[in-house]
């Protein structure tokens, strides 16, 4: 199955935009559905932006919408997070992820990557 690996985290000013990155390895990457997930101190891991198989399809919660946007390559087999007007909200531990099934639901993703940190400070 595909395995992910998640860069390009850091700490940045409340309003700059970041960029992650997540390289899949194994397994057919565009057999997948691709989403990123973020979990901050003391709360639940949260589904932020899914993207269906061949990238025509995206979904996005309200917390985020308008400001992240996620795009994948699959002759690449790379997913981006494109985060822009970063709040300290913001703030978490941000995971990509691959699965099967709806892209919009959280419970479709069950390889992880490892997680890296970005940190909006004000």
């Amino acid at each position: 199955q595909v395995q992910p690996v998640e860069s390009g985290g850091g700490l940045v000013q409340a309003g700059d935009s970041l960029t992650l990155s997540c390289a899949a390895s194994g397994g057919t990457f565009d057999n997948y559905a691709m989403a990123w997930f973020r979990q901050a101190p003391g709360k639940e891991r949260m589904l932020i932006a899914g993207i269906n198989w061949s990238g025509s399809h995206t979904y996005y919660p309200d917390s985020v919408k308008g400001r992240f946007t996620v795009t994948r390559d699959n002759t690449k087999s790379t997913v981006k997070l494109q985060m822009n007007s970063l709040k300290s909200d913001d703030t978490a531990v941000y995971y990509c992820a691959a699965g099967h099934g709806p892209y919009g639901s959280s419970r479709s993703y069950y390889s992880w990557g490892q997680g890296v940190q970005v940190t909006v400070s004000s």
